[in-house]
């Protein structure tokens, strides 16, 4: 049950953050820079990736305990930054140096921080679910 959720938990938001991140390369970029497209795109992936964890919590059918939750977003960090440090750096032509380079930025931390908040959303889900 663990894995299934946090497999969809991570599809859900992987899928939207590889069409708003073509977006924000093909048509944001462009106009108003890298680090500035990705620092705007932050604020609507995490409300993607609230939207997500709302979305499996509440589907599932059974009750699911806050640790549960807790793994559910760890695990889906774990098969985010696997996909992220094969296939993307891959389509990116880039190493993972270059890759770890890039976060050095303030735009950089603000990733890391959503990073955060996509692992633990799931939990503040259900934290917020049964009050506390």
């Amino acid at each position: 049950m663990i894995f299934r959720y946090s497999l969809l938990y991570f599809a859900l938001v992987f899928l939207a953050g590889f069409l708003l991140g073509t977006l924000r390369v093909l048509l944001l970029a462009p106009a108003v820079g890298e680090h500035s497209a990705e620092l705007m795109e932050m604020p609507v992936m995490v409300l993607v990736c609230f939207l997500a964890a709302r979305f499996v919590i509440k589907k599932g059918r059974v009750r699911i305990a806050a640790k549960q939750a807790l793994l559910i977003g760890v695990l889906a960090l774990v098969y985010l930054l696997v996909v992220e440090l094969s296939l993307v750096l891959w389509l990116r032509g880039i190493s993972i140096a270059d890759y770890l380079g890039s976060k050095k930025s303030m735009a950089g931390m603000a990733y890391l921080v959503s990073l955060l908040l996509y692992t633990l959303l799931p939990y503040a889900v259900i934290r917020s679910k049964t009050g506390g």
